[in-house]
């Protein structure tokens, strides 16, 4: 029997934009990347209930993207591949912070969500103008999982969803009943295909070790740093061979903490080294997962252990970096921020073998940090400082930004531009940002540079590309340096 919920990938992309962009409205346009990675996992779950794979499915994963997001590519054959794959529904780690803003304003935004995500599985679900049971169950499965965080969290009452039940068309079993991957792996290999060959395939690609070394040291400045990650990375290396060889090999934390001010590149280096540990075998996957205290704690009692384990179990095989880790230890003896690190800790012993915690901030407040409980000072032997960048680096940090972006500096601007970032670096105070400043002053150019070819008739392609002494300072600060000189 056809479904009323059937859409082209056309009409559900604009189902998709209707309903995200509703949400944005209320939750905030920068959730954008988050959500569309959530709708395409849940997607992927979703599918494995379907009575069958097509086309249609794989263009109907190509739709789900918000407005100025890039569309995704999607073939059948890497669909089939990733819905075998698919695990089980978990909350996105957002809606978290949502139920917590609604509890505290009372508003609905989470229950606008949970509404939100019905109707686009509904549509996901009738692709192939069936709704089954088993994608039915999913999406209830879902709302419920949802309603239960809302109901714990205080959120007020909003209006019922729909019931996914009332729109099944069919009983047919789902994709994952006709093709249990159990089933598959017992029938060996397929046609053509070595013991070898299906091995290799379903091991993860291993990152480009040399190409993250190239990465590391093409870092502006931090020659401390470098040489730091280089000798852990040496010993790792030692380790592992004494391993292969049968040789004792003596218990080392890899778990670090990063001191240092903002913008200093301590993410950057933090994505490196897990990339790194996985090219080596020191870590399964490598992936980097960055968290603040609001991606931990919760409102709640109870809830913020949940929210932990939840973004532990994302970095499992890679890296979890927590940015000022310090803000955890900050509200007392009652406050949900122990709970975290209590969790935090146990995960760090539980996994010592695939999984790396890098813990952030500045270097006052780390101190204070790990003094504050005995688990960290004995979990964390590992200090990696990061020293503010100087005037040289900072220059060389933006001239890095101009060739990225296409841009390049005429003869008085490039004088001028070691003698601003000197003076950027002489005139810093307790906000300096470092390399966040240049990110910021080069954008600012940008800006400036657009509203001074705004003003020409026809600019050529050099004044497209080129920055003038005039685009480094507002139009009032040149006007006062004018007249100092």
């Amino acid at each position: 029997m056809p479904t009323q919920w059937k859409r082209s990938p056309e009409e559900l992309h604009k189902t998709y934009i209707a309903n995200t962009e509703a949400f944005y409205r209320t939750a905030g346009r920068g959730l954008a990347a988050q959500m569309d990675e959530f709708c395409t996992s849940c997607a992927l779950q979703l599918f494995a209930r379907s009575a069958s794979l097509t086309e249609e499915h794989a263009e109907a994963m190509n739709a789900l993207y918000s407005k100025g997001r890039p569309k995704p590519s999607w073939l059948l054959w890497a669909l089939t591949g990733e819905v075998g794959r698919s695990g089980e529904f978990l909350p996105p780690l957002f809606f978290w912070s949502l139920t917590e803003q609604d509890a505290r304003r009372g508003t609905d935004c989470s229950r606008v969500f949970i509404r939100m995500l019905t109707n686009i599985l509904l549509c996901l679900a009738a692709v192939d103008d069936d709704v089954t049971y088993a994608e039915a169950e999913y999406i209830t499965e879902c709302a419920d999982k949802l309603s239960a965080l809302c109901d714990g969290a205080g959120v007020k009452k909003g209006k019922p969803g729909l019931r996914a039940a009332d729109f099944v068309t069919s009983a047919q079993p789902s994709f994952l009943e006709k093709n249990p991957p159990q089933a598959a792996a017992s029938n060996g290999p397929a046609q053509g295909q070595t013991q070898t060959g299906a091995a290799e395939e379903a091991a993860p690609e291993k990152p480009d070790l040399d190409a993250l070394m190239a990465e590391l040291d093409g870092l502006v400045g931090l020659e401390a740093v470098k040489k730091d990650v280089k000798s852990m990375m040496n010993l790792v290396k030692v380790r592992q061979l004494r391993k292969e060889n049968g040789l004792p090999v003596p218990p080392m934390s890899l778990h670090m903490v990063f001191m240092g001010n903002p913008g200093t590149g301590k993410t950057t280096v933090a994505r490196l080294i897990g990339g790194l540990y996985a090219a080596i075998g020191a870590l399964s996957k490598g992936q980097l997962v960055e968290v603040d205290r609001s991606g931990l704690v919760a409102g709640y009692v109870g809830q913020t252990a949940i929210k932990t384990q939840e973004v532990i179990a994302s970095a499992l095989g890679g890296v979890l970096f927590i940015d000022e880790a310090y803000s955890l230890a900050s509200g007392g003896e009652n406050d949900f921020g122990r709970e975290a690190i209590e969790t935090v800790l146990k995960a760090m012993e539980d996994h010592r073998e695939d999984l790396v915690v890098i813990v952030a901030g500045y270097t006052g407040p780390m101190e204070k940090f790990l003094s504050s409980n005995p688990g960290l000072e004995s979990r964390f032997n590992k200090y990696i400082f990061f020293s503010d960048y100087n005037g040289d680096e900072l220059n060389a940090i933006f001239h890095g930004q101009c060739r990225k972006n296409g841009y390049e500096l005429d003869e008085e601007a490039e004088a001028y531009s070691k003698e601003f970032f000197d003076a950027l670096y002489e005139g810093r105070d307790e906000n300096f940002g470092n390399g966040r400043d240049v990110r910021n002053q080069f954008e600012d150019m940008v800006v400036r540079q657009a509203d001074r070819l705004a003003a020409m008739e026809a600019p050529t392609k050099e004044d497209l590309i080129r920055f003038t002494k005039a685009d480094f300072l507002p139009e009032q600060a040149q006007t006062e340096t004018e007249s100092l000189e």
